[in-house]
C-alpha cells in the first residue's frame, strides 16, 4: 500500500507537474519494454525455481543445491540472446518507432532496465521459495518508487537533464539487486557455491525443461498480453496517449496491491501443498483468495470510480506544462477498472494451476489470451482509440478467466464461491450507483472527503454486516483493538 501511494504521488502529481505527456509515455514505453525483456530472458527458469526449489532444499540442502548457479546460467545466455537480437535488427526497431521519436531515440537505454530487472527476478523468484515475500515486495513494489520519485524531483528542480533521468532511471533496478542478494547470501540458506549438477538436476532435469517451457511460454504469453497494448499504443497513436494511457493502468491497478502480494506468499504454499497432495488446503487457499480480494477490491474500486472526475480535475489543473487532456481518463479507468475486479473476483486460480500436476493448461490459457487479445487490441485501437483497447481487455480477460474457473471447477471440484459473495458484490455496486448521484460540493477537494467518507462508512456497514471475508474483518478488528483499546474494553 505505501508502494502505490508513493507511485500515486510520482504518477498523478510530480509526472503531470514536470513532465509532458510525450515524456511520461516514454517512461512508460521502457518500463512495459524493459518488463516484457525481462521475462524472455529468464527463458522459462522462473516456474522452475517456484515449483521445484523446495525439492532441491529437501534433498540437498544449500551448500549442494545447484539449482542457482544452473538458473543464472540461463538466464545470461538468455541475455545474450537478446544483445544479439537488438544489434541485428537495430534498424528495424528504429523504423516500427516511427511514430515515437523519442523512443527510438532512447532505445538502447531498454538493455541496462532489462538486465538488472532480470537479475532482480531471478532472485526474486529464490527469495519467494525462502518465504521473503514481504521483502521482495517492499524492494519493488517500494523502493523503486522511491528511487523514482528521487529521479523525478532531480530532473524537476534542474539537477539533471532529460537525459540523464533516463540513463538513471534505466538502472533504477542496480539497488534493489544488490539488496536482494545481500539478504538471501545473509539468509544462510542460499548459497551460489555449488557448480557442478547434483543428482536430483540430473533426475528431474527432463521433467524441468518439459515444465519449463511450458509455463515460460504461458508466462511470456501472459505478460505480452498484458504489455502489448502500451506497444501497440506508442507504435500507432504516439507516445503522448502512451502517457495518458499509462495513468489510466496505474489507477485501475490499484485494485492489483493485495493480488500481487498474495500471489508471492500463495506460490510456496501451494506448491508445498501439491507436493504433499493437501487438497483440503489448496481448496482453502481458493475459497480465502476469492473472498478476501473481492472484499478489497469493491472498495478499491468504488473509491476509485467515485472520485474519477475529481482525479481528472486535478490532473488538467496540475498538468501547466501542456494546460490539460486529461478528460478520456474517465471512462479508461472505468472499463479497465471493472476488468481488474472481475480479476480479483477468481483468486489465486492461475496460481493452483501453475502449481499442479496440469500446469500445461496454464500455457493453453495463456496462449488463448494473447491470440484473443492482440488482433482485437490492434483493430479496436485502430478504429476506436484508447477506449476500444480497454475494452479489448476487458472482453479478454473475462474469456481467460472463465476458462480457468471452469477447468478448476470440471477438473478437482473447485468453487469457491457462496451466496455470501453474490449478496456483497450486488449491494456494494448498488451502493456504488447511488453515492455516485448523491449531490456534490463543487469544489473537488470536499467532493472527495464528502464521497470517499460516506462510501467507506457504507461499504464497513455493509462489509460487518455480511461478513463476506473472515480473514480481512479478524485483521481490522485485531488492528482496533491494538490503537482504540479503549472501545474494546468498554464492550
Amino acid at each position: 500500500m505505501l508502494g502505490f501511494v508513493i507511485g500515486a504521488v510520482n504518477l498523478l502529481v510530480l509526472f503531470p507537474l514536470f513532465f509532458t505527456k510525450t515524456e511520461m509515455g516514454l517512461v512508460r514505453a521502457l518500463i512495459d519494454t524493459g518488463a516484457t525483456l525481462s521475462l524472455f530472458c529468464t527463458l522459462g527458469t522462473l516456474p522452475v525455481v517456484y515449483k521445484f526449489y523446495p525439492f532441491y532444499n529437501q534433498y540437498l540442502g544449500k551448500f549442494k543445491n545447484d539449482l542457482p548457479i544452473l538458473t543464472l546460467t540461463v538466464n545470461l545466455i538468455g541475455f545474450g540472446i537478446l544483445l544479439l537480437l537488438g544489434w541485428q535488427q537495430k534498424d528495424f526497431i528504429i523504423r516500427k518507432l516511427g511514430k515515437s521519436p523519442s523512443f527510438a531515440a532512447n532505445f538502447s537505454y531498454v538493455y541496462p532496465y532489462t538486465f538488472f530487472l532480470l537479475m532482480f527476478y531471478w532472485l526474486e523468484s529464490f527469495a519467494w521459495g525462502l518465504r521473503k515475500g514481504v521483502y521482495t515486495n517492499f524492494l519493488r513494489e517500494t523502493a523503486v518508487r522511491i528511487l523514482t520519485t528521487l529521479l523525478i524531483l532531480a530532473f524537476g528542480f534542474g539537477f539533471i537533464t532529460l537525459q540523464n533521468f533516463i540513463l538513471f532511471f534505466s538502472l533504477i533496478y542496480v539497488i534493489p539487486t544488490l539488496l536482494l542478494l545481500y539478504s538471501l547470501v545473509q539468509s544462510g540458506e542460499w548459497s551460489l557455491n555449488k557448480f557442478k549438477l547434483s543428482h536430483v538436476t540430473r533426475r528431474l532435469g527432463k521433467k524441468m525443461l518439459n515444465f519449463s517451457l511450458f509455463v515460460f511460454a504461458g508466462q511470456f504469453f501472459n505478460m505480452l498480453a498484458k504489455t502489448n497494448d502500451t506497444f501497440l499504443i506508442f507504435g500507432l497513436r504516439g507516445l503522448s496517449d502512451t502517457g495518458i494511457f499509462a495513468i489510466a493502468t496505474y489507477v485501475s491497478a490499484i485494485l492489483e496491491i493485495p493480488q500481487r502480494s498474495l500471489n508471492s506468499i500463495s506460490i510456496p504454499v501451494l506448491a508445498v501443498s501439491w507436493k504433499n497432495k493437501d487438497f483440503a488446503n489448496i481448496k482453502h487457499i481458493y475459497h480465502k483468495s476469492v473472498s478476501n480480494l473481492l472484499a478489497i477490491g469493491l472498495l478499491a474500486f468504488g473509491l476509485i470510480w467515485l472520485n474519477i472526475e475529481n482525479l481528472v480535475a486535478f490532473l488538467n489543473w496540475i498538468s501547466h506544462k501542456e494546460s490539460g487532456g486529461y478528460d478520456q481518463l474517465t471512462q479508461l479507468i472505468f472499463i479497465m477498472g471493472l476488468a481488474k475486479l472481475i480479476d480479483l473476483a477468481t483468486g489465486v486460480n492461475a496460481q493452483i494451476i501453475g502449481t499442479s500436476n496440469y500446469w500445461k493448461f496454464d500455457f493453453y490459457t495463456n496462449l488463448i489470451y494473447i491470440i484473443l487479445s492482440l488482433p482485437m487490441n490492434f483493430v479496436l485501437i485502430k478504429y476506436y482509440g484508447l477506449e476500444g483497447l480497454a475494452y479489448s481487455n476487458l472482453f479478454a480477460l473475462v474469456i481467460y478467466n472463465s476458462m480457468r474457473f471452469t477447468f478448476l471447477y470440471k477438473k478437482f471440484q473447485l468453487q469457491p464461491y457462496t451466496w455470501k459473495h453474490a449478496l456483497f458484490l450486488g449491494l456494494s455496486l448498488l451502493l456504488i450507483i447511488g453515492i455516485f448521484y448523491v449531490p456534490h460540493p463543487e469544489n473537488f477537494i470536499w467532493n472527495i472527503l464528502m464521497r470517499s467518507s460516506l462510501y467507506s462508512i457504507c461499504f464497513a456497514a455493509l462489509f460487518f454486516w455480511i461478513k463476506p471475508a473472515p480473514d480481512v474483518e479478524e485483521l481490522i478488528l485485531k488492528f482496533c483493538q491494538k490503537n482504540l483499546p479503549s472501545l474494546f474494553q468498554k464492550r
